[in-house]
């Protein structure tokens, strides 16, 4: 279960972040035979961009001899990371990475020496920021996945890593320095609440203010820019259902005043900032005021009009101003794919950066941007594990990182494909659709269906390595974005609201019949997994639609939303009632999307795996499943992992998750 950060919370553990090859030097990737798409129908369902229906009989199984299954333990041999940030000289990098099987912090030579290692701790650290003058590298850690984070300091030349705010009963995440390097702000969340304050602690004394004072159960505040004379805090309000948003100038020094900045824009209107401009005029921001659509557009502070960049019908995202004020970056995220973007502030120009298809995005945590114009970015694609790379004004991209295993061959990997298909009302649904090599259409095939986390999240063209793992073993696999999805607008993204497990279920078993209808796939040997809502959709898969999965295996999902209420999280219960409501009042909307209503029905093999410290799907969720099918006599596993949150952080437990559901889907789809 994952809440939508428009405003910042707590850190989500990317499992599947991925890599880039520069466009220069990368050999192209073939691409699949395809046929004439059929023309997108007048749409009957949710409203979304329009997308032509993809044939089922279009989609081709590569001939390449000699494709052997990647191994597990070498898709964990290609590193991930959890953010960076630039020194203020440009020398250095540090990257939060697991080189060494923890997310710790490693400082990488921007001439691309070899990286060295700053801090070692078996906790996952992330949230990166550096002091102006470049002495300390200041980061947020929890403590053994339970997403209570303090903040900590490491001199970025090497030594002892200090516990600035040493406090068990609040999480302190996002950290940012003032330009000054005078404070240091970020959001303060107590364990016991639902929502974030934004505070600052003087760098000199290390006392802390809180600037917001939240009256409300349901928004939160998080810090995105200080302004240049480091006097206030630009600071983003939102509720914790993603449905709105608002912008603020905070003042640090002198008497505490709190100036909104969008009083015009509607309150049920997201908008959010990014950074502010160098006179101080404009931020950077991203709203869906025009259309329901997330747009990139420029806000002037005094009026507080939206200038929209470069509009589409895709969302995109506010990026961070160039060092020479000349330009702002933006990104487009076109059905899953995502290209970064310069718009030149003067002529109003779009220039696409020169990155190859995948997904790119900006590289750090704070400023991606070194002071000559040099751009830290990361990248990855299905076929190639994440890096960051820099880009240089010139357009010329040179690998920083080198995270990916020395043995993996790109070349040997399926493709990715993104299809369309139709529900059962008419809405156009995308996936992702990796093939097996050298299968033949004799409807033998076994597949598997991923349905992603959030609700209100989407699955990328990003490096999976559950998905290489599987597809590498002849599985087709699958990866919806059903309804309620992000990425295709704000009708798409509400339309499974009180109503999970329903339309959006719906959108993942037609997924298995566009499978089915290629042509490759047997019927009967169908799986579906994934984790966190993922893990919650599988299991109301394989209750309230028995017949259409013949194994499944549930990371870390949620089978009961009343005791979720009762044991999660303060901030995932102000969610889950902005998703379904309260359980009292929307008793029927708890019993109907609840995987428990309709678990004893379960006929498929089930494995379940779940974290010993997740606040936000409690172990004894899993607890729940088990003793229920194993009271009806149903087939069930489970295994739980210590120390760790919600997702699996350590290699050691990444590689055997992904080799136990392996094996389950071996065991009961072939």
């Amino acid at each position: 279960m994952r809440m939508v950060q428009t405003v910042g919370a707590a850190v989500m553990l990317a499992l599947s972040i991925g890599g880039l090859a520069n466009a220069a030097e990368s050999t192209p990737t073939p691409k699949p035979t395809e046929s004439t798409p059929t023309p997108t129908p007048k749409p009957t369902g949710i409203p979304g961009p329009l997308r032509p229906i993809t044939q089922p009989k279009s989609i081709v199984s590569q001939a390449k001899p000699a494709a052997p299954p990647v191994p597990i333990a070498d898709l964990f041999a290609n590193r991930a990371s959890l953010g960076a940030a630039w020194s203020p000289d440009g020398k250095w990098v540090v990257v939060s990475t697991n080189l060494d099987g923890r997310f710790n912090l490693w400082k990488y030579p921007a001439t691309g020496r070899e990286p060295v290692q700053l801090t070692h701790s078996d906790d996952r650290q992330s949230g990166i920021t550096i002091s102006p003058d470049g002495k300390w590298v200041v980061f947020q850690q929890d403590h053994g996945g339970d997403e209570m984070y303090d903040l900590y300091a490491v001199p970025l030349a090497g030594g002892g890593v200090v516990d600035l705010t040493n406090s068990p009963t609040v999480s302190e995440t996002g950290p940012r320095f003032s330009p000054d390097g005078k404070f240091l702000a970020f959001a303060a969340k107590p364990k016991t609440s639902p929502i974030s304050d934004v505070a600052v602690m003087d760098m000199a004394t290390h006392k802390i203010t809180q600037l917001t004072h939240e009256k409300t159960l349901d928004n939160r505040w998080a810090p995105a820019v200080f302004t240049p004379d480091s006097k206030a805090l630009i600071a983003n309000r939102g509720d914790v259902g993603s449905t709105s948003g608002s912008i603020w100038r905070l003042a640090v020094t002198g008497h505490p005043d709190a100036t909104r900045l969008t009083p015009g824009i509607q309150t049920k209107v997201r908008v959010s900032a990014t950074d502010i401009s160098h006179d101080g005029r404009s931020l950077s921001v991203t709203s869906n005021y025009d259309g329901g659509v997330d747009q990139a557009a420029l806000l002037n502070i005094k009026s507080g009009k939206l200038r929209w960049l470069s509009p589409t019908a895709w969302e995109q995202s506010g990026g961070s101003f160039s060092p020479d004020g000349a330009s702002v970056m933006l990104a487009t995220d076109t059905d899953g794919r995502q290209d970064l973007s310069t718009y030149n502030l003067k002529s109003r120009k779009v220039t696409k950066a020169p990155l190859p298809e995948g997904f790119n995005t900006e590289g750090g945590d704070d400023n991606p941007f070194t002071s000559d114009g040099r751009l830290l970015v990361g990248h990855d694609g299905a076929k190639t594990p994440f890096d960051y790379w820099v880009l240089d004004r010139a357009g010329k991209a040179t690998r920083l990182t080198n995270f990916a295993a020395p043995g993996l061959d790109a070349a040997g990997l399926p493709i990715s494909q993104i299809v369309h298909y139709a529900s059962a009302d008419g809405t156009v649904i995308s996936a992702i659709l990796m093939v097996p090599f050298n299968l033949a259409r004799d409807g033998t095939a076994p597949a598997v269906v991923v349905p992603h986390g959030g609700p209100t999240g989407q699955t990328t063209d990003r490096f999976s390595r559950l998905a290489v793992a599987l597809v590498s073993r002849g599985y087709l696999v699958i990866q919806p974005n059903p309804r309620g999805s992000t990425g295709y607008g704000e009708a798409f993204q509400k339309a499974n609201h009180k109503d999970l497990g329903g339309g959006d279920l719906t959108d993942e078993v037609y997924a298995a019949k566009f499978l089915t209808a290629t042509g490759y796939v047997n019927p009967k040997k169908i799986g579906i997994t994934g984790g966190s809502y993922g893990g919650f959709m599988t299991l109301m898969a394989v209750g309230k639609t028995p017949d259409v999965w013949a194994a499944g295996v549930a990371m870390y999902g949620i089978i009961n939303w009343y005791e979720m209420m009762k044991h999660e999280d303060a901030a995932l219960q102000a969610y889950q009632r902005s998703l379904i409501g309260d359980p009292v009042a929307d008793k029927g909307v708890y019993d109907a999307d609840s995987p428990m209503t309709y678990i004893k029905q379960t006929k498929a093999p089930l494995l379940i795996l779940q974290g010993e410290n997740d606040i936000r799907v409690p172990r004894g969720q899993a607890a729940e499943v088990v003793a229920t099918l194993q009271g009806v006599g149903a087939t069930v596993d489970v295994h739980y992992y210590p120390e760790e949150g919600h997702g699996f952080a350590k290699r050691e437990n990444q590689i055997d998750s992904v080799q136990r559901t392996v094996d389950w889907f071996d065991k009961y789809l072939k």
